[in-house]
């Protein structure tokens, strides 16, 4: 995939055809397996543009997610089909009334789509009923494989193609999602090198926003600041899911900036700020997630909950490999944030113990991370058969699978002060006693602190494709102007300053602990 330095890179839309053969490579094994006969079409009907309630207002159209994996077809109103007993592809264009011509462009030739998109065949959508019937290699009523299953991260289902005619035809609406979905779960190199690039522009614009963050400024400027970076400079129309940019109290929300919760609130002085903000390139996402002191400077409470967050993130960092288990990353990860949380003297007592109580749930009610890809949450975390834990945050968890070779998957340990999780846990007699509530007092309006990384799984290991500052010495660096990365002179500089100064607060009385 070729890059430029003066724009973004070329899309090699070979990807499209290698993951539709991928899928046909996948679907006659599993046909193979159930003594099914190698015939029928592959069938999905691509996104349509949709007006804002009753107006003629148009979103900005964003194909939906498998039928972009399987075509890549960026325009609306399309239909794709894949021949199963051969593995040659159609697809089915809107055929446009020539007033497209007079307000939204020039009406493209049917020629023009078969080359771009690499199929064998280009025809119009009224016309799907006769082609198909005439191609089907089968015997007796022509077969469609239609996509229609649970996505386990929304608890939604896709939507089966529909057309006029298809009841000419038998169709299957339980084998296509649970393969599709499976093949999706592992990445080729041409989609984590969009994957990669999607989080190189994202990190960079993550940086512009530490920069330029000033108190008395407002949430939405740093999401502004965000948006103009991926666009101007990395040509992202599309963002991976809605901005969150949290200050104060506001950071301990997990999933703030919704409409209710605009990204609206003034920066001041003392704050935190929790930046989740990610691009998406070419339909494929990044997910970034940094935290920093708005003054540029962390104080020392800043600094031990930040560093809390940054050790576990480091430590799931250094064990994910192939044959790995995501609880075990989970378990690992709130391990790190209770040992950090004793070592501040937020609590006291044995961090075994509390993990037996789950108390790491309180502080990181969410799951370690999340499959991605052409979506922020990618799916196949739960195949079918396999269960969700009900204990306290492992129930959060996307997945629950072992890792493996070529998955890539967020790492986003989070700590967050959050009075409905903390105040039941502080009543409860299992967990009281392991607060000291009044260093909890101090941290009631802290907000939270999340470090989230988007990490490909490699044959012994696994790379991170996520480049921030992520030490606080870093991050102070930069919000006082240094370039990313670094150089030796203002490493010296800052880190050498940094390891002077404590990065846990004081460690409260044994013998005073209130519960």
């Amino acid at each position: 995939m070729a890059s430029s330095s003066h724009g973004p890179p070329e899309i090699a839309m070979e990807l499209h055809a290698l993951n539709r053969a991928k899928l046909v490579h996948s679907f006659r094994q599993y046909l193979k397996a159930s003594s099914l006969p190698l015939f029928g079409f592959i069938l999905l009907q691509g996104g349509g543009e949709q007006s804002r309630y009753c107006s003629d207002h148009v979103p900005l159209f964003r194909q939906e997610s498998y039928f972009a994996y399987l075509f890549g077809v960026r325009e609306p109103g399309f239909y794709g089909a894949i021949d199963v007993s051969i593995g040659k592809s159609v697809l089915f264009a809107p055929r446009l009334t020539e007033d497209y011509a007079i307000w939204s462009g020039k009406i493209k030739p049917l020629s023009s789509f078969k080359e771009r998109y690499m199929v064998s065949l280009v025809c119009y959508s009224d016309e799907i009923t006769e082609v198909l019937k005439s191609h089907y290699r089968g015997p007796g009523k022509p077969l469609l494989y239609l996509l229609h299953g649970l996505n386990t991260d929304s608890n939604k289902f896709s939507t089966p193609a529909k057309f006029e005619g298809i009841e000419a035809f038998q169709t299957d609406m339980t084998s296509l999602h649970p393969i599709l979905s499976e093949i999706r779960v592992l990445k080729s190199e041409l989609e984590i090198s969009l994957i990669k690039y999607a989080n190189d522009i994202s990190s960079a614009a993550h940086i512009e926003v530490m920069q330029k963050s000033k108190v008395g400024m407002k949430e939405y400027q740093l999401e502004m600041i965000f948006l103009h970076h991926i666009y101007m400079h990395g040509g992202c129309r599309h963002c991976s899911y809605t901005c969150i940019c949290a200050t104060g109290e506001n950071s301990a929300f997990i999933h703030y900036g919704h409409a209710a919760a605009p990204n609206d609130r003034t920066l001041e002085d003392g704050d935190i700020a929790l930046m989740d903000m990610g691009a998406e390139y070419h339909f494929y996402a990044s997910d970034v997630a940094c935290s920093f002191p708005v003054n540029g400077k962390f104080t020392d409470d800043q600094r031990l909950v930040y560093n809390a967050v940054l050790k576990a993130h480091n430590a799931v960092l250094s064990t994910m490999k192939p044959g790995v288990n995501w609880i075990d990353m989970h378990k690992l990860a709130e391990k790190n944030i209770l040992e950090s949380l004793v070592a501040g003297g937020i609590l006291v007592g044995e961090v075994d113990s509390m993990m037996e109580e789950r108390l790491g749930a309180v502080f990181m009610p969410h799951g370690i991370g999340h499959f991605l890809g052409l979506d922020a949450h990618d799916p196949g975390g739960y195949p079918k058969g396999t269960e969700r834990p009900t204990e306290p945050g492992l129930k959060a968890l996307r997945t629950t699978r072992e890792l493996k070779e070529c998955m890539v998957i967020t790492v986003q340990p989070g700590c967050y002060f959050n009075d409905v999780l903390l105040m039941p846990a502080m009543e409860n007699p299992n967990t009281s006693k392991f607060f000291n509530q009044e260093a909890i007092e101090r941290f009631r309006k802290f907000g939270g602190v999340r470090i989230e990384s988007v990490v490909h799984v490699t044959s012994n290991g696994c790379e991170n494709l996520t480049d921030l500052p992520r030490e606080t010495w870093e991050i102070e660096a930069v919000m006082a102007g240094a370039s990313w990365p670094l150089d030796s002179e203002t490493i010296q500089k800052y880190k050498s300053t940094s390891s002077s100064s404590s990065s846990v607060a004081p460690e409260a009385p044994a013998t005073e602990v209130s519960t």
